[in-house]
């Protein structure tokens, strides 16, 4: 047992993961305030803001998060092109992710002016609740080139293992965005009251300073020179062709997942008021644990390109288990929390003023949800380490293929039937949720098992 520690000991990587993930995951956790505060005021200001602000801004996260995770798919090529010792194509890369910014604009803002009302009118919540949610959807997309440019901007730094900067960019963006939220909502310090919409524009104002804080030293004199940023703005054909190969899928794995949650969302709204609120409640809450893994996503999509790029598989492994095993550190007592103590945790985004004789109705109920949401955190720790292996190595068909079955023979159908035809209720439903999180954790556990993504490349050989 001991030469068997101490041979785990020789082969870990914590060290390694905890300097590239735990920066990204302070990053993730800057994110996650700035959401929390931003439901939390929201919550205090009125119960329709707080119907209208998860189903809104998941809906426009899924967008953002499919043009984003396309542009950020560069932090992986830069990631192998690091590993591989090949730094005069970073600068390269750069650019094809900025060049697909640019691109992204423009379809965000066609979505803004012309599908927001559609969308939300087919959602069928309320009319009063369905006019905060264009208002906030609406403002998200506007300003939604900013989020896909921190994606690209950050893989320059991602890719090659320096989180730090990503971090504390982000962190200057929570701190910018909090006391602007409060204001903006509430009407305080000489702002105007402009509730929901208020949220967004604190949002977008946040992510221009983040673009700000990442893209001055992107272009500082040092990395101008190093990686000759100004010689390769172009565009160049093969590389976004490859970047669109790969990075599409990966984005689109990533979606799916998020639309997943957003159709639950959505449909849910269909149970009424009290199980929207209290399952808004709860997603919100959850977001504690996903955005960590998500940082730890980031960072070992990183780690295993650069493995990789080196003809190094074993350490890609070695990360993978070394992040597992930090992240369930974290899950393990957040998840005893949830069961133990849910009504301190859930209270904090309520307020019995506002939301008058539902109180107690969606507080009983989001305790006994926040108990199944234990539940699926842990599984969600060894499914997002493995699909970021997967992606780190280029396995982004395999991604899609996963989730698309995922979501539609485990949350699509069945929850559609259930609600619409045969009176599913809101345990039930959630019943879905932890079914499908489940079955991505065994679907991915079995391809990283069987070892083909050790031989990929996103990167030409050689």
């Amino acid at each position: 047992m001991s030469e068997m520690w101490q041979n785990w000991r020789q082969k870990s990587r914590y060290c390694e993961v905890s300097r590239v993930c735990v920066p990204l995951v302070m990053g993730m956790a800057a994110t996650t305030v700035m959401e929390f505060t931003d439901r939390i005021f929201l919550a205090h200001y009125s119960v329709n803001a707080l119907s209208a602000v998860v189903p809104a801004g998941v809906s426009a996260f899924l967008i953002l998060c499919f043009l984003g995770g396309i542009a950020g798919y560069c932090s992986v090529f830069i990631a192998q092109y690091h590993g591989a010792g090949k730094p005069e194509k970073i600068g390269t890369t750069l650019w094809q992710g900025l060049f697909f910014t640019f691109f992204s604009g423009g379809i965000l803002l066609g979505i803004a002016f012309f599908v927001t009302e559609p969308l939300f009118a087919l959602v069928g919540h309320s009319p009063e609740v369905r006019l905060l949610e264009n208002q906030y959807f609406k403002i998200l997309c506007q300003g939604g080139i900013l989020h896909v440019a921190i994606q690209a901007l950050s893989g320059f730094f991602t890719g090659r293992g320096m989180t730090r900067t990503v971090m504390l960019a982000n962190i200057v963006g929570m701190v910018i965005n909090i006391p602007l939220n409060y204001a903006l909502i509430n009407g305080v310090w000489g702002m105007p009251e402009l509730g929901i919409q208020g949220a967004g524009i604190a949002t977008v104002v946040s992510w221009a300073v983040v673009v700000l804080c990442l893209g001055l030293p992107v272009f500082s004199c040092r990395f101008r020179q190093e990686f000759k940023l100004m010689e390769t703005m172009k565009l160049d054909w093969v590389l976004m062709q490859r970047l669109l190969r790969y990075g599409v899928p990966g984005a689109l794995q990533f979606s799916l997942d998020i639309f997943a949650f957003t159709f639950f969302i959505l449909i849910v709204g269909r149970m009424g008021t009290v199980p929207l609120a209290a399952s808004n409640i709860v997603i919100s809450i959850s977001s504690l644990a996903f955005m960590p893994a998500l940082g730890f996503s980031f960072g070992m999509s990183s780690l295993t390109g650069q493995a990789l790029g080196r003809g190094r598989p074993d350490e890609a492994r070695s990360a993978a288990w070394s992040g597992i095993h930090i992240l369930l550190l974290y899950t393990v007592p957040l998840g005893a929390a949830f069961v133990f103590v849910p009504e301190f945790i859930i209270s904090i985004f309520m307020n019995r003023e506002n939301m008058g004789g539902e109180y107690d109705a969606i507080l009983v109920m989001g305790i006994n949800l926040l108990k199944l949401v234990a539940m699926y955190i842990l599984l969600d720790v060894f499914y997002m380490i493995f699909a970021a292996v997967l992606k780190g190595a280029g396995d982004t068909r395999f991604l899609l293929y996963a989730i698309s079955g995922a979501t539609l023979c485990v949350m699509l159908i069945p929850l559609f039937t259930g609600i619409t035809y045969l009176g599913m209720d809101i345990y039930m439903a959630w019943g879905c949720i932890v079914l499908f999180i489940a079955t991505l954790s065994a679907m991915i556990s079995w391809r990283y098992h069987g070892g083909k993504w050790e031989q990929m490349l996103v990167i030409e050989k050689g």
